[in-house]
Order: C-alpha cells, then structure tokens, then sequence
C-alpha cells in the first residue's frame, strides 16, 4: 500500500473514531505506536475532527459571547498544532529522503507532500459528513439530490489526490521533484511578532 493511500486509511479510521463520541473534549483513541508515523496522521485527522466540530458550535447564532471567545482561543490553538503536525510530516518525508540527490532537471511543487495530505484528511471529514446528509431521513429529495452530486466529487477529488501525492511522493524519491519544508511562522500567535501581544507588554 502506498503512502497517501494508508493516509487516507488511517484518515478514514480517525475519523469513525471520533464520531463514535462525536464530542471535541473525547479522549483520542490513537491504536499506533507513539513516535510512528502513522500515530502522526491519526493524531493529524483527529485535530482536525475536533476543529470541524468547533467550527460548526462557534457558528451558532445564540452562542454566549464569552463561550464564542473561548472557542475562538481554542480553535488559533488547534490551527496552530495542525500547523506543527504538518511540518512534523514533511520533515519525516525530508528525513525518509536524505539520501536521495536531486537530478539536474528537478523542479519543486508548489506544495509539499504533507501539505497535500492536510486536504486529504480534511476531505476524509466532508466525505464522512457530506454521507451523513445523504441519509438523513428528514431532508427534501432536492437536498439529498444535491448533497448525493457532491459527495460524488468528494470521492473522485480524494481518488485524483491520493493518486497526485504519491506520485508526487514518488518522484521526490526518484529526485525528479525536490522538497523544502518552509515553516510556516504564523505571527499572530507569537508575542514577540504580534503588534497588539507585545504592544500589551508595554
């Protein structure tokens, strides 16, 4: 099995896991070896449930303004950890590829391997809901038409990426792509780069 195609097995498994609570604050279930790379990409798509998750309960109109600003602070948090997954999984990918030496004519991409596997774990979680939408019982046959015509180009989007990352992981190993991991330096979480934290300072 090739890697984007594991991805998105654990994904997938991910995903199942934290509906089985379907609640931001469960426990994560994680079934792989601490430090191994596929506890990372479960660890990766669970970020990413709970997000899904609080970005829909932030959305409700009648939220308590206080609460809305709790979860505000909670979701920069977990914007921040799936940055610092993602830049975990391009350096195993740099790491996995050290030896390898570039050929002459190799060209970068315009986005690295685990960047591509960040929309892959977030389409594992619109497919999962977009199939929830299908089966619901109490939608007009319009809705279900319309979601059933997505979820379609859900499932070919996800088939056309995993194939793109690994051939994309494929030729980063034949060195007929080349890599760089750019950190992503978000400033606004950073007190010494954010004018209205360290201008609190003052």
């Amino acid at each position: 099995m090739k890697f984007a195609e594991l991805s998105d097995r654990i994904f997938n498994e991910a995903t199942a896991a934290y509906h089985v609570t379907d609640h931001v604050d469960a426990p994560q279930p994680n079934p792989y070896e601490p430090g191994s790379v596929e506890h990372t990409l479960f660890a990766k798509n669970w970020i990413d449930a709970v997000q899904w998750h609080l970005e829909d309960i932030i959305r409700d109109p009648a939220i308590d303004p206080v609460d809305a600003l709790a979860l505000k602070r909670r979701i920069d948090k977990s914007n921040q950890d799936r940055t610092d997954m993602v830049e975990q999984l391009d350096t195993y990918f740099l790491e996995t590829n050290s030896s390898v030496t570039p050929l002459a004519d190799a060209t970068i991409n315009t986005e690295s391997p685990a960047w591509a596997l960040d929309r892959l774990s977030i389409l594992a979680l619109k497919i999962f809901h977009m199939l929830q939408e299908v089966k619901r019982t109490d939608a007009s046959a319009e809705h279900l038409e319309r979601c059933s015509s997505k979820l379609n180009i859900l499932q070919q989007q996800r088939e056309d990426l995993i194939q793109a990352i690994d051939t994309l992981l494929d030729d980063i190993a034949a060195g007929r792509k080349y890599m760089k991991v750019y950190r992503q330096m978000k400033m606004y979480n950073d007190p010494d780069t954010n004018p209205v934290l360290y201008g609190a300072k003052k």
